[in-house]
């Protein structure tokens, strides 16, 4: 009876692993048909973005080779990105107070949503408020999320800062120059860097410069993103030049500053099946409709969060929790 039994069970098992095989299989397989069809199908457009979305997903961006040459990756990132530039902002464009409406609240925060993505933007009027925040060191280990860098400084709001290396679980080494109360915690003063900042006159700054051109302009706090993460979307008040589709549909974090001072922070949740994710047009867009004047996309991803409050508001792309990281933009 017990030989009976156990072959009885051994069947069952058999059946529940064949039955679990199966649907892997089919589930991979059906996959990797959509992914084909996207990729090989009649849409230019659908072939580009799908590149695009995959190319941008640092865990998955290998999969791009699968369907497409190298060759032919670089040409369809570079038919359809954001132009970099040689400006730098002309902090003259901004007067702080100038023309801001006493109806305003000091900080609120709104939804924004489109075709492919829903977000949230934080309006804060006062730009003396913004600031960058730091893990306590700067070394290959474990980052914080950008909740456990605000609550270091008891901060009442952030998003995700600068670049960083990139090797879960060590995310506490940002990538280029770092800059906090006007003193440099990362940054040679030859290298050029693709700098996002704040002055001591809480001017937001944007350009190419070294640490050195960084000190001279008076920036206080910077972060560094290279230019193909995190481009320069507006600057002056004028857009830059965008080619093709701009970018996949990926998670966002983006910085701005209107004409009157007031400091713009954008997320846009991404990968999910209420938001697909927005592409660097789409932030450039937002930020043109909430009156900024210069704007920079920040590192975005599995990095893309919010905090407010005591919590990350908007819906961060990954299976165990916001990012861990060495950098973000802090509110007081």
């Amino acid at each position: 009876m017990r030989i009976i039994m156990k072959n009885n069970v051994l069947k069952w098992l058999g059946r529940v692993g064949a039955t679990l095989l199966t649907t892997i299989v089919i589930l991979v397989v059906g996959l990797y048909l959509v992914m084909a069809m996207l990729a090989w199908g009649p849409s230019t457009f659908a072939k580009k973005q799908f590149i695009l979305s995959l190319q941008e997903t640092g865990e998955l961006g290998f999969m791009a080779n699968w369907f497409c040459s190298q060759e032919e990756i670089d040409m369809i990132k570079e038919e359809n990105s954001v132009k970099d530039t040689t400006d730098i902002t002309d902090s003259s464009l901004v007067v702080i107070g100038q023309d801001s409406s006493s109806d305003e609240e000091d900080l609120y925060v709104v939804d924004v949503k489109a075709g492919t993505y829903s977000g949230k933007l934080m309006v804060v009027k006062d730009p003396s408020r913004l600031f960058v925040g730091t893990v306590p060191e700067f070394k290959l280990e474990k980052g914080w999320t950008v909740a456990e860098i605000a609550q270091r400084y008891d901060a009442l709001a952030g998003i995700n800062g600068g670049e960083f290396v990139d090797s879960t679980p060590q995310t506490a080494m940002p990538i280029g120059l770092v800059m906090v109360d006007g003193n440099i915690l990362k940054g040679d003063s030859s290298t050029m860097y693709h700098v996002t900042g704040i002055t001591f006159d809480n001017k937001l700054v944007m350009g190419n410069m070294t640490s050195s051109k960084a000190v001279e302009l008076g920036i206080r706090d910077c972060v560094n993103v290279s230019s193909d993460i995190g481009p320069f979307l507006i600057i002056n008040g004028e857009p830059q030049d965008v080619d093709g589709v701009g970018g996949g549909l990926n998670p966002r974090t983006a910085i701005g500053q209107r004409a009157d001072g007031a400091i713009l922070l954008l997320v846009v949740d991404g990968r999910q099946a209420t938001s697909l994710g927005a592409s660097f047009s789409d932030l450039q867009d937002i930020m043109l409709q909430y009156g900024a004047v210069n704007a920079s996309a920040m590192d975005g991803g599995t990095s893309t969060q919010m905090y407010y409050n005591g919590e990350v508001i908007n819906k961060p792309y990954s299976p165990t929790g916001p990012r861990t990281l060495p950098t973000a933009f802090l509110i007081k």
